[in-house]
């Protein structure tokens, strides 16, 4: 980049001091694999040491200057005492135009991303504004602050006049391999794609494009085959269970990571690991707390990617096989904006139909039958209305045809809507069926953003934060804070989007009498006081459920049915309103069960029917286990619900009959 340009983009720069600091390494002290938080000037005081950023590697001296941007790798190995200030900070260009898209363009040309390193001549200027720098930092008060933001811009301006002086050559560096780099460096630690296009200071679209351009995959997809050819490496060269081996490649629910282990290689870890290994057995490990199916839970959670899936990585549908630019996203973006008001445009679909839950097939809302009909219709669909959300009011299609959903299906669905597109669904999951033909998006927590915008949606529905950062310029997008609300209040949240308050008042009443039902036939056959435990887990150690939000089924069983727990464990859950499991010893787990055992089960979990603990268990002994279907039990929206109460019940009652 020309210093003129450089000087032109700094004079509209805004710019915030993040911090100011001294560093004092020993001779022979190293620094390695440290990432810029933001970005930085480091000002060398005195001794020298190697310096490399990026890979490119020099020999720093006193009064040596170097800037580095946001995300780059910076190493450090001093060859004798080595001191140096680092000076962070963020900048952005104060254009009028929405920020977000103008760095979508210009990030490249920025200064702000640009590398250089030279020792100036005449460094003690510098210096003195360096020094007055860190000074008025340590000071800390508002006024002082104030005077560091002055002195940068004067730093900013002898160091540009300094740079044009001596002709010093400026590089941006190259955000794929700095990306690149990173993966391998830390794929075992939680990454999405919103971490790195954070880490390096691109929009996600941005990063998504550049990265896909130059190596032909996402930064998921990517990182998901350096997870799986490190796991494959394990599983064949070690004894690790199959959660340590998931821990170790970045995935702490060992369900997922077996999931995803078999959809990119047809197998299971297991078959995997007999296949290879050429044995009749293969040591396969259970889940430690996989942590919890949507409802109620703790930081993290689903949403905050504390339970359901943590180290997620993403999967998600392929992108198309065509190069697209970051102006043909913003003229994307544009286009879909101008569009907002013909939402009702794209053609309608036919609310799926699900027996004894209530929901019915409107076809009236989605036909014309007349041309009178269809200019009512095309009017209707043109209107939008206003509705209250945890982000502020949005405005929505009164009668949205092109929805796009996240993780929240299954309200959806029992409301009588057909979205054109969600996240995906587990194979087992109640309402898969009703899904049939609808587009997958990837995952719930990190959706494929360039396949929502070539469905043109009229509404999106997101389940967290990050998500609705990612999708919230494409369409009206209302996100739900599904993880605060009970069953109920999240069904009639979601209605409201859809003034389909009454459906949900019916769903909810209907839902109530089944489960009165429901009770009723447990009491007449003498089962709605026993206790009942549910377990997740396999020969080396077991989870068992300790609150109504931990999943598996326990929302129907201990909220719904009102069903106990044994003592200590009951005990456990009277006290906490958030998900909450313990991890035991096969050795002491038969403390932990009750008259009813429910066991969550899924592809690859262990067989315990020849251990002597498990089978010596009276529930176990006595017809009184029931195995229940991970992916069935996973949903606690309210067509989920409803169809887990009608296999809880059943079975609890067939325990009876088989006597």
């Amino acid at each position: 980049m020309q210093s003129n340009e450089q000087i032109q983009l700094w004079n509209q720069a805004a710019v915030k001091i993040l911090d100011v600091r001294r560093v004092v390494l020993e001779a022979g002290e190293r620094i390695q694999a440290y990432y810029l938080p933001a970005n930085s000037f480091m000002y060398v005081l005195q001794g020298s040491a190697f310096v490399e950023m990026d890979g490119q590697k020099h020999e720093a001296k006193r009064f040596h200057l170097q800037h580095g941007s946001k995300g780059s790798r910076l190493d450090i190995e001093a060859r004798d005492e080595f001191e140096y200030v680092l000076l962070f900070y963020r900048a952005f260009l104060a254009f009028p135009k929405p920020r977000n898209i103008w760095r979508l363009e210009q990030t490249s040309l920025a200064p702000f991303a640009l590398q250089y390193t030279f020792i100036p001549d005449s460094p003690l200027v510098l210096l003195r504004y360096i020094h007055e720098m860190e000074k008025a930092w340590i000071q800390a008060n508002h006024m002082d602050q104030l005077q560091v933001k002055s002195l940068f811009y004067q730093f900013v301006h002898e160091l540009m006049f300094q740079l044009a002086e001596q002709e010093i050559r400026t590089a941006r560096p190259d955000p794929v391999k700095q990306v690149l780099r990173y993966i391998h460096a830390h794929y075992r630690e939680h990454m999405t794609l919103d971490i790195l296009a954070e880490q390096f200071n691109f929009s996600s679209r941005h990063l998504s494009m550049q990265f896909k351009q130059k190596t032909g995959s996402s930064p998921i997809d990517y990182l998901i085959q350096i997870r799986l050819a490190e796991a494959r490496k394990l599983l064949i060269q070690s004894d690790a269970t199959l959660g340590e081996i998931a821990a170790e490649v970045g995935y702490s629910d060992v369900y997922y990571f077996s999931r995803i282990f078999k959809k990119h290689t047809g197998l299971s870890p297991t078959h995997y690991q007999k296949e290879i290994r050429g044995q009749g057995s293969a040591e396969d490990r259970p889940l430690k707390v996989s942590e919890l199916s949507i409802g109620g839970r703790s930081k993290r959670r689903y949403i905050d990617y504390e339970n359901h899936y943590q180290y997620i990585d993403g999967g998600s549908t392929s992108m198309k096989k065509r190069k697209v630019s970051s102006n043909m996203i913003f003229i994307a973006l544009l286009s879909l904006t101008m569009l907002l008001s013909a939402c009702g445009a794209g053609s309608g679909t036919t609310p799926a139909t699900s027996e004894g839950m209530g929901i019915r097939s409107n076809t009236s809302s989605t036909s014309v039958s007349s041309s009178s009909e269809a200019g009512s219709q095309s009017n209707q669909d043109n209107e939008t209305r206003t509705i209250s959300t945890v982000k502020g009011d949005v405005v929505v299609p009164t009668n949205p045809k092109r929805v796009v959903v996240l993780y929240l299906q299954g309200d959806v669905v029992a409301l009588g809507i057909k979205p054109i597109g969600t996240s995906e669904v587990f194979d087992g999951a109640a309402y898969k069926n009703e899904l049939e033909g609808v587009n997958s998006l990837g995952s719930w927590f990190e959706p494929n953003a360039e396949a929502v915008i070539d469905l043109d949606p009229d509404l999106i529905i997101v389940p967290s934060e990050a998500t609705y950062t990612l999708l919230k310029d494409i369409a009206p997008t209302v996100y739900i804070p599904y993880e605060k609300m009970t069953t109920e209040e999240r069904l009639r949240n979601i209605a409201d989007i859809f003034g389909k308050e009454q459906e949900a008042e019916k769903l909810i009443t209907e839902l109530n009498s089944k489960v009165e039902i429901g009770k009723q036939k447990l009491a007449d056959a003498g089962i709605l006081d026993k206790t009942v435990s549910i377990v997740e887990g396999g020969l080396k150690e077991m989870s068992v459920a300790e609150s109504k939000q931990y999943g598996r089924g326990s929302q129907v069983i201990y909220e719904y049915l009102g069903m106990k727990a044994p003592d200590m464990v009951q005990q456990k859950m009277d006290t906490v309103t958030e998900a909450a499991g313990s991890t035991v010893s096969m050795e002491v787990l038969p403390e932990y069960l009750g008259d009813y055992v429910f066991r969550s089960v899924y592809e690859g979990a262990d067989n315990l029917s020849d251990n002597p603990v498990w089978s010596s268990v009276p529930a176990v002994k006595e017809g009184r286990l029931i195995e229940i279907d991970f992916d069935f039990f996973y949903y606690s929206d309210v067509y989920s619900i409803n169809k887990q109460l009608d296999f809880v019940v059943e079975h609890l009652l067939n325990t009876v009959n088989a006597k």
